[in-house]
């Protein structure tokens, strides 16, 4: 599926010489867009990062579908530096279902810098959250790549500003505006099902969080990127399930569930604490109740609005 790759190259020199030479009354530049690069000034809005942004806002599954059948192969069999390069430049971090509901029930704008505790990748980080925090949901680009996605398809959750009008202006048919009420309804349907809550940052989205994925292990492009192509996309929540063998039944419904491949089955469940990436998807499915989150602090610091915001200020927080 090569075709993905040549066409997201020639898009951004394409896209780019189009909205330069139909100037400022043309038609094919959408209110939201005119802002998104003004907000940039003119020296940040030629960068690639911005544009980058653009085409990933007007042909998410394209671009998506490029990372998953081409750059990703390609990664896995480059020298082990290449590997990391995407990771560094965009990345998620699993959410528990508690985490998640926080993110989008803020009070109060938020404002948090260099989060080298909660996401470990070298590169400027910020978590920007406005009340009332402008929420959007789109057709998962992901899921849209796969001969047989998982359903429903529009699951993933667009954050902020200029982020949400340029998606809603480019794709009205497949994307719409998402209430409070309406976000938690869909965290809560889709850890139903088994899927996982992250929050993903991207340093072409002006260095900032950006989105919750609510993402299947068949079909999201970061988890197929970290279990089958060695690409670290995805930190660990903080947390790590834990079994209580005086409750457990050895049943299997957790190792069937989780979508890391952390849990195995012999009599009873063990759970692998390197591959678990506390994302809870375990806790509720197990029939027994027998399995919890803890903390593991070798595994960074939650991404826990509340907890972050309280905390005092100290190297990573600011």
């Amino acid at each position: 599926m090569w075709w993905y790759t040549g066409f997201a190259i020639i898009a951004i020199p394409l896209a780019a010489g189009c909205l330069w030479l139909v100037g400022e009354r043309g038609r094919l530049i959408l209110p939201a867009t005119r802002r998104t690069f003004r907000s940039q000034g003119l020296r940040r809005a030629l960068r690639l990062q911005t544009w980058h942004l653009y085409v990933y806002g007007c042909w998410p599954r394209v671009y998506i579908g490029a990372l998953i059948h081409g750059l990703f192969r390609f990664l896995a069999v480059s020298p082990v530096p290449g590997r990391h390069f995407l990771s560094n430049h965009y990345h998620g971090k699993v959410l528990t279902p508690e985490h998640a509901r926080s993110l989008v029930t803020v009070e109060k704008p938020i404002r948090l810098r260099d989060l080298e505790q909660v996401i470990p990748y070298p590169v400027a980080r910020l978590l920007l959250l406005d009340t009332p925090l402008d929420m959007a949901v789109y057709e998962c680009p992901c899921r849209l790549t796969r001969a047989v996605p998982c359903q429903p398809t529009q699951v993933c959750m667009i954050m902020g500003q200029p982020f949400v009008d340029l998606l809603l202006e480019h794709h009205p048919r497949t994307s719409r505006r998402l209430a409070r009420d309406e976000a938690l309804e869909l965290l809560a349907a889709e850890h139903r099902r088994g899927h996982v809550h992250v929050a993903w940052f991207k340093d072409a989205c002006f260095d900032r969080f950006f989105a919750i994925c609510n993402c299947c292990r068949c079909c999201c492009g970061g988890i197929d990127a970290m279990l089958h192509h060695g690409i670290p996309m995805i930190a660990s929540s903080g947390f790590v399930a834990a079994v209580a063998a005086d409750r457990c039944r050895g049943c299997g419904a957790c190792a069937a569930v989780c979508p890391f491949g952390a849990v195995s089955v012999n009599g009873q469940a063990t759970v692998d604490g390197l591959r678990c990436m506390g994302c809870g998807v375990c806790v509720d499915q197990c029939r027994s109740d027998a399995i919890r989150l803890v903390r593991d602090e070798t595994r960074g610091v939650p991404l826990d609005v509340q907890l972050l915001e309280l905390s005092p200020p100290r190297a990573g927080l600011g």
